[in-house]
């Protein structure tokens, strides 16, 4: 064959010659269809299958026209690609900053939380040890000191002034109250400690309610509700204690809580995180039950058999409250009041509907106008338009 190919055969019978030999199929099926290939396109044909074209004139303008094509269409790809890259950098540079300050803000709570919980084995001699009750081991919830509470916060720059000023709060679920609260000499520290600490419970609840109304809003919008949506309604039915699937009681009932007024109850109710009931069984505030759970008052001025709901977290108190709220025939004038403030497209104010909260306590009148006061002297009213700061790494950092 290679002598062949040296012959004094034309530039095309070499080509055709070349075909044949190393088998190439898209020659044949030309050629058996009685098509007759250029002199190009058997270049082109060899050249895909990586045979070296015979030295002539017009093969090494093929092969320069070749690898300027593939160098083109490489280069295009190339750009493309940069282009998108760039493009997709410049778009994702705000979610970057947040995921790194997410990152930040995860790490240095993860690090109190370790640090708090973790106690030396030289500090603890094995009489000590021997002490530990069952259920303080089984349990896995960490309470903080107060000092160590608010270095927590001041590491991770969460500041009411801030909060005040319009800054998003970080997600920081404290699981327990300090029991050293109390201890704290300056009744104003003590309060903005208590307010910062309960502060993103109660937004982290109402957020969830006002996505449950956003999604109630959108099935009462559509035509036809699929099998999921009729699921999620009637689940919503019976956690807001509807009976007769009455939308337009779900929509009263499902509503957010004014951030003033649960601040200002959780500190009347718990004397600002230093109630025995708060303490011992995380309750902010003071619901009664009769039920085998619960803390029993120690006075003896409280009614027979009466109990003080207790909680394995802070939060759960939070959310039982606002379920409180929401479906007790005894607030009933409440949610009114409020709905029809959603109706008017008014923001909901909480000095505008404690007057409506004289049956959560004994003293009726009095108890709202010592809300208000509440409200009204540590400027409470300054966190109802606070917002929660969004996290993608996780549902925030509970401590």
């Amino acid at each position: 064959m290679k002598n062949d190919l040296k012959s004094n055969k034309s530039y095309r019978d070499q080509l055709i010659d070349l075909a044949k030999f190393y088998n190439i199929v898209e020659v044949k099926s030309y050629r058996s269809s009685n098509k007759r290939l250029t002199t190009s396109q058997l270049e082109l044909l060899l050249i895909k299958n990586k045979i070296r074209l015979p030295k002539n004139v017009s093969s090494v303008r093929a092969l320069k026209k070749h690898e300027i094509r593939e160098n083109s269409i490489t280069n295009a790809y190339l750009s493309i690609c940069f282009i998108f890259i760039l493009a997709g950098m410049i778009v994702s540079r705000p979610y970057i900053k947040n995921i790194v300050n997410e990152v930040k803000f995860t790490y240095t709570a993860s690090e109190f939380k370790n640090n708090t919980s973790q106690t030396p084995k030289k500090q603890k001699s094995k009489k000590k040890q021997k002490k530990i009750k069952k259920q303080e081991l089984s349990d896995q919830t960490v309470s903080l000191n107060a000092e160590t509470t608010m270095n927590l916060f001041e590491d991770l720059q969460y500041v009411l002034k801030d909060i005040r000023n319009g800054k998003k709060v970080k997600p920081i679920y404290l699981t327990k109250l300090p029991k050293d609260l109390k201890s704290l000499g300056d009744t104003s520290e003590k309060k903005k400690l208590f307010i910062r600490i309960v502060l993103p419970l109660i937004l982290a609840e109402n957020d969830r309610i006002n996505k449950d109304r956003e999604q109630l809003f959108k099935i009462l919008n559509k035509n036809f509700n699929t099998v999921g949506e009729r699921l999620w309604l009637k689940r919503r039915f019976k956690e807001y204690k509807i009976e007769d699937s009455d939308l337009s009681e779900l929509k009263t009932r499902m509503d957010i809580i004014p951030v003033s007024i649960a601040i200002a109850q959780a500190a009347k109710e718990s004397g600002w995180g230093t109630s025995r009931f708060a303490l011992e069984g995380n309750a902010l505030f003071g619901q009664w039950t009769w039920g085998d759970t619960g803390i029993k008052p120690l006075d003896n001025n409280s009614p027979e058999g009466v109990k003080v709901l207790n909680f394995q977290i802070l939060r759960a108190s939070v959310k039982a409250y606002k379920n409180n709220l929401n479906t007790h025939s005894g607030y009933k004038e409440f949610r009114e009041a409020r709905a029809k403030m959603r109706q008017a497209d008014k923001k909901l104010e909480g000095l505008a509907l404690i007057d409506f909260l004289d049956r959560y306590a004994a003293t009726g009148k009095e108890y709202t106008k010592v809300l208000g006061v509440i409200i009204r002297q540590n400027s409470l009213t300054d966190f109802e338009s606070s917002v929660l700061l969004p996290t993608r790494l996780a549902k925030g950092v509970s401590l």
